[in-house]
Formats: structure tokens, sequence, C-alpha cells
């Protein structure tokens, strides 16, 4: 059922977001056809003289696949192609009046050129030019069979219809193009997101390895000098230390060896103590030397390391938009610790880690505005951060043209889980 549907062929213009932009067309081929039908069977008879049951059929023909053309363009030519020169044809049995325009009257003029648009508009280069060499074939071949003599008037089909075949092909070959780069702009962008995404994990992943190494080599040194610390250890006691000692450094290259799947080629192992609660101070003084005052407030508290990380990553980040973004804007960067008893309706059971950078306006407007929703990449790394300890963020612009970033990292186990 879907193969068909994708195989029916749409109206012109039915992609348009506008309705009106979609009916256009649709009036345009019914105003045409309308407009045509009485006008040629009224000159046909008239000015030429063709008998009024011929020319009725030829009016038809030559008007009502206009309304086709809306949808199947190219079998609306066929039909009135066939009927112009069955038209042309017909006038050579009567006898008209030389300043009549011979072989094709102007009301199929304007039909022809009304198809032309719509073929130009649906249908593909090499379609076009065959159309256009078919119907300057056709208006040669007729023009030798001229009543009154061939002359440059009796080519006005084939020049304007070349004409507009042209313009409407290159009108839909740009559009093409337009919407190809757009596609091709919205896959880029998903993929530099997804890329940022990816970058971030693993640099997360290596910043925990850090972590958690530090920790299972504390382990492993105290359960291998567990023996010559303590007095008089049982054999079962020392031989259990001993099994710690040799799981701890097998999880210890386990670790190793997973990491070395998300290192670069060109990626080293950090060989300082990964940054902490403690160390954001040090990045909000070289923030502020950088040329922006920044207010900072801190509390005292004991973290577990993988918190303190996502605190001191998530300030490094927010302060360096404020760099890019907003230079020289006052910022304010503060860390406390909310209790059951400050929260809501007991939302939580545990303390968390409140992180809050909020920056004021730049004192001159930016080259460019600043981000309007959380599509930045900076914010992609903040969420993972945050995602990673089991918090919240909230990032957004605010009302006077600064920016917000507040990040909940909860304290206690039974938060993480």
């Amino acid at each position: 059922m879907t193969s068909v549907e994708e195989r029916r062929p749409r109206a012109l213009f039915a992609g348009a977001s506008r309705r009106w932009v979609r009916l256009l067309p649709w009036g345009v081929a019914f105003v045409l056809c309308v407009a045509l039908l009485p006008t040629t069977i009224i000159v046909l008879t008239a000015d030429y003289g063709l008998g009024g049951g011929v020319t009725s059929a030829l009016a038809v023909a030559q008007a009502a696949p206009l309304l086709l053309a809306v949808v199947r363009p190219l079998h609306a030519w066929y039909v009135v192609f066939a009927a112009d020169v069955a038209g042309a044809l017909a006038l050579l049995t009567v006898d008209f009046q030389e300043r009549l325009l011979w072989p094709f009257p102007p009301m199929e003029i304007v039909g022809y050129v009304g198809l032309c648009l719509a073929l130009g508009l649906r249908e593909r280069r090499r379609t076009l030019v065959l159309v256009w060499l078919a119907t300057a074939g056709a208006n040669v071949t007729l023009g030798f069979f001229a009543p009154h003599g061939s002359g440059a008037r009796e080519l006005l089909l084939t020049i304007l219809g070349g004409a507009t075949l042209l313009l409407a092909g290159a009108l839909r070959e740009r559009s093409e193009v337009q919407r190809r780069l757009v596609e091709q702009e919205t896959i880029s962008e998903a993929e530099r997101g997804r890329r940022t995404l990816l970058e971030e994990r693993a640099r997360i992943a290596r910043e925990l390895h850090d972590v958690v190494a530090h920790h299972m080599s504390v382990i492993t040194v105290q359960a291998d000098t567990a023996e010559y610390r303590l007095d008089r250890l049982p054999p079962d006691v020392r031989e259990e230390f001993t099994t710690i000692a040799a799981t701890a450094r097998e999880s210890l290259g386990e670790m190793r060896r997973l990491l070395g799947v998300l290192r670069n080629e060109d990626a080293h192992g950090e060989l300082v103590p990964q940054p902490g609660l403690a160390q954001i101070g040090q990045l909000v003084e070289a923030t502020a030397r950088a040329g922006g005052p920044v207010e900072f407030t801190s509390c005292e508290v004991e973290v577990p390391e993988a918190v303190g990380l996502s605190a001191y990553r998530i300030v490094q980040e927010a302060l360096a938009n404020v760099v890019r973004h907003a230079p020289g804007a006052a910022t304010h960067v503060s860390l406390s610790v909310s209790r059951p008893d400050e929260q809501r309706g007991g939302e939580w059971d545990g303390q968390r880690l409140t992180v809050l950078v909020v920056n004021d306006p730049p004192p001159e407007p930016p080259a460019a505005p600043l981000e309007a929703s959380g599509t930045g990449h900076g914010l992609v790394g903040m969420r993972e951060r945050v995602r990673l300890v089991g918090g919240t963020l909230d990032a957004g612009p605010l009302p006077d043209g600064g920016f917000r970033v507040a990040a909940r990292l909860p304290l206690t186990e039974k938060d993480f889980t």
C-alpha cells in the first residue's frame, strides 16, 4: 500500500507549507481551461470558418487536459500536442484570412505555454529537450504547408514554448538544489550533534576510569599490605586479602583495556588527578582574568568524585559559553547543598548539590545572538554528565538577554540508584 502511494504522482506545489500555494496550480489550470474552451470555439468558428463539430472537439482536446497537467503534465502534453497538430491540419481545409496566425492560433499558444510551464516544473531536463524538439519539428514541418507562405510569426509557438521550458526548468533545478542543501545541512547538524555526544561520552568514560582506577588502586594496596599492617592475621583471612588484591588488579586491567577502545590514537592518558569542587575556584579566577567579572559562592561539602568532576565540567562549559557568546558579561557561579526540608513536597530523599551559573546580558550586543534553545553542543555534554550521576539540568535564555544553567546532582548512594 505504501509503495503504491509513493508511485502516485503528486500535484505541483503539493509539498508547499501554505495552502494557497498548493491551490495555485489548480486555480491557474481552471482559469485557463474555462477561458480557453469557449474562446477556441468562437475564434475557430467565427474567424477561421471551421465547422462547429470539429471546433468543439478541438477546443475540448486542447483546453481540458490543462487540468490534468497539474498532476501529469507529460500525459497532458501528449493530448494537447496531438490536438494542436490536428487543428493545424484541419485549418488547411478552410480558407481564412492571411492576417490570422497559422498553424497555431493565439489561444492554442496561450494554453501550450501554460502547459510548458507545468512541464518545466515537473519533468527532467532530457524530457524538456525532447518536448521542445518535438514542438520545433512539428512547427517547421507544418511551415512547408503554410497556405499563405511561411514567416517568422509561424515559429512563435516554438520560441515561446522553448523559453518557458527553459525558465521553468531552471526554477525547478534551483528549487531542487536548495531542497537538497537544506536536507544535507539537517543531516550534517544531526551527525555533528551525534559525534559531539559520542566524543563527550568517551571523554566521560576516560575521566571515570581515572576516578575509579584511583579507588581500585587503593583497594589493591590495602589488600596487599594488610598482612604487614595487621598483626596475627589468620591464614584464611590472609588468603582472603590476597584474593581481593588479585581481583582488584584484574578489574583494573580490564578497565584499562576497555579504555583503550575509547581513546584516539593521538590521545594520551592523563597523569594528573581529575578536578573537582576544590578546583572550581581556580577556574572562576582564570575566567575573570580573561576579561569578565565573575562572582563565586562556594560551600563546604564532601561529594563523590564523580559528582565533583561533573560539577567542575558543567561550570567549565558554562563559563566557556559566556566567554564565547557574551564576552564581558557579569557572571554569577554558586554551589549550594539542598536538603530534604528545603525541597518542595519532599521530592528528593537525600541531599543534592546545586550548581548554578547565571550571566547577565553582554555590555555590547554580540555579533550572533545567544542560543534561543537547548540545541548547543555544549549543552549535550552537560546533559550527559548530569544523567550519568542521576541529576537534572535546567538551561536556557533569560528574559533580559542573559543565560542560566542550573544542575542538581545527588550526593547519596540512594540518589544514584
